[in-house]
């Protein structure tokens, strides 16, 4: 099964959604296939695209008015909504898994208990190097206003305000993909 063909599937052609989406997804791949060719990352590149045009396959199932979702759910479920998708489609478990995992830097249960988020009581840490290697990549994109990459210093702020887990949680990411003492 090929990315295309879910996106297909689930996005009208020529919608505005479906142009944020893949927009965003091809600059998350992007980003993650410059990092696997720098730091000599053994993972296919077919697999990194896929991956990466796949995380957020979710979104059109939220309420996200300002990035043309008009669904029902919260938008913090986009990740596991997509997951459940993928896995109904018959998609390997790891591309699942990446759309499961990539929100924020990760979210643990604790995180989940203590901001009663809407989600299903565990934990959804990137574990795999692919799973972490989307998740890190996604930081740099948003999927409104002009959606250029956001420096370093931005996308440390913005998980800052999630507190300190999570901000450590990005700053390892940082270490194993990007020149984070450079950076700070």
């Amino acid at each position: 099964m090929l990315w295309h063909d879910i996106i297909d599937r689930y996005y009208e052609s020529g919608s505005p959604l479906r142009e944020i989406l893949i927009r965003h997804s091809e600059q998350v791949a992007d980003k993650a296939l410059s990092i696997a060719k720098g730091r000599g990352i053994s993972i296919p590149a077919e697999d990194i695209v896929t991956a990466a045009m796949l995380h957020d396959i979710g979104i059109f199932r939220c309420n996200a008015p300002g990035i043309e979702c008009h669904g029902t759910e919260p938008y913090i479920r986009h990740g596991i909504l997509g997951a459940e998708l993928l896995r109904g489609e018959g998609a390997a478990e790891w591309i699942a898994r990446v759309a499961e995992r990539h929100t924020g830097a990760g979210l643990t249960a604790k995180e989940i208990e203590e901001q009663a988020l809407p989600l299903p009581l565990r934990d959804y840490l990137p574990e795999t190097q692919l799973e972490r290697l989307i998740c890190y990549a996604d930081k740099f994109f948003s999927k409104s206003g002009a959606m250029q990459e956001k420096p370093f210093d931005r996308v440390r702020a913005s998980l800052e305000k999630f507190g300190p887990d999570t901000l450590a949680r990005f700053d390892a990411l940082a270490l194993e993909f990007g020149d984070f003492k450079e950076n700070l």
